[in-house]
């Protein structure tokens, strides 16, 4: 089998409708794949809808966090929700606010742009986003079109990166609480690519242990942002916390230039997943 457990549509910061994301990963031989937008549930019912034969497809959310350290370092990190209960109540008006923040975070850096001349509009960003969660990529893509840049990711090292004065941060949730709240809307916490360090900075292993007793399942070590050295020690640190060592694309469509299904989970360990008590169960023809 082949599966991979996080794939973004245009409910958030992909570039593929979510019809055409499941479409993707069966023309790609995947088995099983995951829809894992930013902070929303709106891809799932035109996912399932137009799920292909043969293919089954696990609900999820990515859930933008943040760690607190005790010496004061703020970290961003982002947490996958699996087979979790959208309609709770109370996650769901925690990912409200998080929309509701990168909406108006995209705006300030889209003000920022245009006041030092960037030929851009909100209207443009907002129109790219399609209604669905705003995100730096969909910046990115305006000023691609503007002619400002030739791609996405010149856009983020150029202009939209933290590093870059535009920059604005967005709200975030406490990890902590974070995996609270998908573990009591029934679903699956997995800390993606816990090493990314050229995203930036990342949490210590003792926190990713930390977070392993508040209810953590599963670390995603196979990932295209990690490294051969970064995949031993993810997979490692799992083995030695008792979490299940997931792998997937992060696929984004043409905002990133990662190619869906590159990176994969191991049938096992979705097997392992998928038995674990949750509110929902994937979808698909030799779905449980």
């Amino acid at each position: 089998m082949r599966i991979d457990l996080h794939t973004h549509s245009t409910a958030s910061d992909g570039t593929d409708s979510p019809a055409e994301l499941v479409r993707a990963a069966a023309a790609a031989g995947l088995d099983v794949v995951a829809i894992t937008d930013h902070d929303t549930t709106a891809g799932w019912s035109e996912a399932l809808t137009a799920r292909p034969p043969g293919l089954t497809v696990v609900r999820g959310v990515e859930f933008s966090c943040v760690h607190h350290g005790s010496d004061g370092r703020r970290t961003s990190l982002h947490l996958l929700a699996y087979l979790v209960d959208g309609d709770d109540p109370a996650i769901e008006a925690e990912w409200r606010r998080l929309r509701d923040g990168r909406r108006a975070r995209g705006r300030v850096m889209v003000e920022r742009l245009v006041e030092d001349g960037y030929p851009i509009t909100w209207q443009q960003v907002s129109e790219l986003a399609g209604g669905g969660s705003v995100g730096r990529p969909h910046i990115g893509r305006a000023l691609v079109a503007a002619g400002v840049v030739p791609d996405v990711s010149s856009a983020f090292d150029e202009l939209l990166s933290s590093r870059r004065r535009y920059y604005e941060r967005k709200p975030d949730s406490d990890v902590f609480d974070a995996i609270r709240l998908v573990r009591a809307a029934g679903g699956l916490p997995v800390f993606a690519h816990p090493l990314a360090h050229r995203r930036g900075p990342v949490v210590d292993d003792d926190v990713v242990g930390a977070m392993a007793d508040a209810g953590l399942v599963g670390l995603e070590v196979e990932h295209p942002d990690h490294d051969i050295h970064d995949r031993l020690h993810a997979a490692g640190l799992a083995r030695e916390l008792g979490l299940l060592g997931t792998g997937s694309s992060d696929y984004h469509g043409t905002n990133k230039p990662t190619p869906i299904g590159v990176c994969l989970t191991d049938p096992e360990v979705y097997e392992q997943l998928v038995a674990l008590p949750a509110a929902l169960q994937p979808v698909g023809d030799t779905a449980p």
